[in-house]
Formats: structure tokens, C-alpha cells, sequence
């Protein structure tokens, strides 16, 4: 991962904001998040709550043309055997992964499509009508995001927080019976993806991982130029507020109020770099920044893994390129042309794979490619699934536009 190449001042904040991340909270005790919850939100120091989350995702989903169910799946208080609830919670009370399901034809293969951090489902609006032609679309929102359950996060190890994202998604799949899927993860979503495609393998038919993080490990020079860099005072600041878990939601609730403007600012800017539709505009840009902002803002969560699966300078403390050659699924990587994830580390990973892997780069795209050019996007994908969707057409050429690395 190249995150500190450059900016690396305004790494924390605003790459990691590249997802435009989802989750908050108040550090308030929950009596007086209580009595604040009677106060209309616009009097609140930070103006959401969990049903303003759930009211913005469907907003944003009134975008998507096929029709969709949504349900709460129960996922227990904790995994069977475990001697810790989700996670090391002090509650016992079950947890629930908000479930999107779209209408799709009969027999279609099932996809299931993971965010990344501090995003939710509602990020790929621009996707589920042109994917549900050719699959079943089942999206999540991940343990601690969006408009699933938000536990306290008290693991205090990379081997914990793993086990929060990849056994929540487990104990999902089996409430929903689920097997022989097609499993899709962006971004920290393709990190826990390809988790759980080593630790699961056999529910899996497909893994593909768009611009996933955490892929390469730290390199050498890379460490030398880290060393050098905390050396200095802003270095020592970063790692500072890297090592005490702050994260770019905390900032946004800090602005309370202000917290809105700063997202809407932050969506249209961003949104008008690589797209081939032209500026979020209108509807579209209302509606995605307001639930952005909502799912940034909610209770603190499952964003609070960030120091712990990756160290400073977001090299992943266990990076996926260590167990490429226990791989056992046929895997695809996508990366937009402008990605600041390096497609170089699925280069790397693909050499030591024992498994099918192709390597697509979509232009006009940077890390949400999904929304920079949902039209290559979504040929990418289909082009990776081809044996399921067109089992007579496997020797299918790659559409125009796209790369293969």
C-alpha cells in the first residue's frame, strides 16, 4: 500500500475518507445519549442517530430501479464456543447484519458484496440494477457499520478484530443458509473477504477483491523512509493519533454540527475527479452525502479496527500476500487505473497462488471505481464471473476499455 507516498500529513483524515467512511459516536454515557434522544436532531451537538441511518439508506436506495428486501439478520450474541461475545462485549443481547437482497431471475448465481471501511452497502447504489440482471445480490452492512448492530469494540489484537469481522460474517452466512457463493470485497472489505475465504473456503466460489487493502507487505525502504518520517514532529503527531486509534470519523462528530457541510464538501469534490457520468450531481449527490454522513456519524464501532489490522502508514500487520500459497479459491482483483491501492501487491500474491487469479484494472476509475465508472466496473466484474453467468463463453474477450495486469 503506497497511502504515505504522498499527503502524508493528511493521511489519516483524508485517504482513509477515500471510502468514505461510516460510524461514530458520542462519548457520551448512554444516559445521556438517553436523554438526548429526545431532542429533535438539529439541537443535537451531532445531529444523528441510528434511525436517521436507516431513514438515509432508504433514501438512497429509492435510487435503484429492482425491487429489494431488507432485514435485520440475527447473528447471536457471540460465535458458538467462543468465551467472547461481539466482541468481548459487555452485552449479551444479539447482534444483527443489515441484509439488502435484490430480485433477480431464477437460478442466478449468488454475489455477495462486502464495503469497506467506514462505508456501508448503500455505496454500491450505482451497481444493483446493471448486477442483479445476471445475480443474486445479497449486500451487508459489516458488524459494527452502517445499519447493523454497533457493539462496543474492545478487541486488543489483530487476531481478535479478524475473528469480530470474519466469524460476524460466518454466523451471517449460516442464518441465511448460504453456500456456494460468489464473494465480493472493496477495499478493508476484500481484506476481511479474503480472510474469510482462507478460514471458509468451502462456501466459496469466487473471490473478487476490488482495490482490496492490506494486500502487500511493509518493504524495506518503505520502513526506512517510516523511521525517518516519525523522527520529525509531524511524524510523532501521526503516530500519535494513529496509535490512539483516531480515526477520520472522529473528526466529523468533533465538528458536530459543521459535520454535514464537511461531508457534502468532501463528496462533491470527490466525485467530480474520475467519473465518466459526470459530477454527483442533483439527487444523487443529496441523497449520497446525507447517508454518508449518517453512517459516519453513528455510534463508534467496527471503525475502531483500523489500528489494529494495519500499522502506521496502513501496512496491514498480517498482509494477505503471506498466505497466497494457501489460497484455495479461484480469485479476481480489480483496481481503477487511478487506485492509490498498488495492483502491484496482487502481482506479487498471483506468483505465489496455487489457484486461477487475473489481475483487471478499470479505467477512468480511482479506489471507488464502483462509482467513478460503474459501467467498467460492472464489465469487470461480469468478465471475472463469465464461467458462472456464460458457462459456453469462458473464452469470452475482455471488454473494451479494460487491462489485464
Amino acid at each position: 500500500m503506497n497511502l504515505f507516498r504522498s499527503r502524508v500529513s493528511s493521511s489519516i483524515v483524508s485517504t482513509m475518507a477515500e471510502e468514505l467512511g461510516s460510524s461514530a459516536s458520542t462519548a457520551t454515557s448512554s444516559s445521556l445519549a438517553k436523554t438526548r434522544s429526545f431532542w429533535p436532531s438539529i439541537l443535537r451537538w451531532i445531529p444523528t442517530s441510528t434511525d436517521h441511518v436507516i431513514a438515509a439508506e432508504k433514501r438512497l436506495l429509492s435510487l435503484v430501479k429492482t425491487p429489494y428486501v431488507v432485514e435485520q439478520v440475527n447473528i447471536g450474541s457471540g460465535p458458538p464456543g467462543s468465551k467472547t461475545r461481539w466482541f468481548r462485549s459487555k452485552s449479551d443481547e444479539p447482534r444483527f447484519i443489515n441484509t439488502v437482497t435484490f430480485q433477480s431471475k431464477e437460478d442466478s448465481p449468488t454475489l455477495v458484496m462486502v464495503h469497506g471501511y467506514g462505508a456501508s452497502q448503500g455505496f454500491f447504489f450505482r451497481n444493483f440494477d446493471a448486477l442483479a440482471s445476471r445475480f443474486k445480490i445479497i449486500a451487508i452492512d459489516q458488524l459494527g457499520w452502517g445499519g447493523s448492530s454497533r457493539p462496543d469494540f474492545t478487541c486488543k489484537s489483530t487476531e481478535e478484530t479478524e475473528a469480530w469481522f470474519i466469524d460476524s460474517f460466518e454466523e451471517w452466512r449460516k442464518a441465511k443458509n448460504l453456500s456456494n457463493f460468489i464473494l465480493l470485497g472493496h477495499s478493508f472489505g476484500g481484506y476481511v473477504a479474503a480472510k474469510y475465504a482462507l478460514k471458509h473456503p468451502e462456501h466459496v466460489q469466487q473471490l473478487i477483491l476490488v482495490g482490496p487493502a492490506g494486500v502487500s507487505s511493509e518493504s524495506d525502504s518503505k520502513s526506512e523512509w517510516l523511521t525517518r518520517f516519525r523522527a520529525t514532529w509531524k511524524g510523532a503527531v501521526l503516530n500519535h493519533l494513529w496509535e490512539s486509534n483516531f480515526t477520520p470519523q472522529k473528526a466529523i462528530r468533533g465538528l458536530g454540527p459543521w459535520g454535514p457541510d464537511m461531508v457534502r464538501r468532501y463528496t462533491t469534490a470527490r466525485f467530480g475527479a474520475y467519473s465518466t457520468v459526470g459530477v454527483l450531481a442533483g439527487e444523487e449527490c443529496k441523497l449520497l452525502t446525507d447517508y454518508s454522513y449518517h453512517t459516519f456519524a453513528a455510534k463508534a464501532s467496527g471503525e475502531l479496527c483500523l489500528k489494529y489490522i494495519f500499522s502506521f502508514g496502513a501496512f496491514a500487520r498480517k498482509p494477505l500476500v503471506q498466505s497466497a500459497p494457501e489460497w484455495k479459491v479461484p480469485t479476481t482483483f480489480i483496481y481503477g487505473f487511478h487506485d492509490w491501492m498498488n495492483y502491484e501487491g496482487a502481482q506479487q500474491a498471483r506468483q505465489l497462488m496455487k489457484v486461477p487469479c487475473e489481475i483487471i484494472r478499470v479505467p477512468k476509475a480511482g479506489h471507488l471505481q464502483f462509482i467513478d465508472n460503474p459501467t467498467g466496473f460492472h464489465s469487470a466484474v461480469f468478465y471475472a464471473c463469465r464461467m458462472y453467468i456464460s458457462p459456453n463463453l469462458e473464452t469470452e474477450h475482455l471488454p473494451e476499455g479494460l487491462t489485464l495486469a
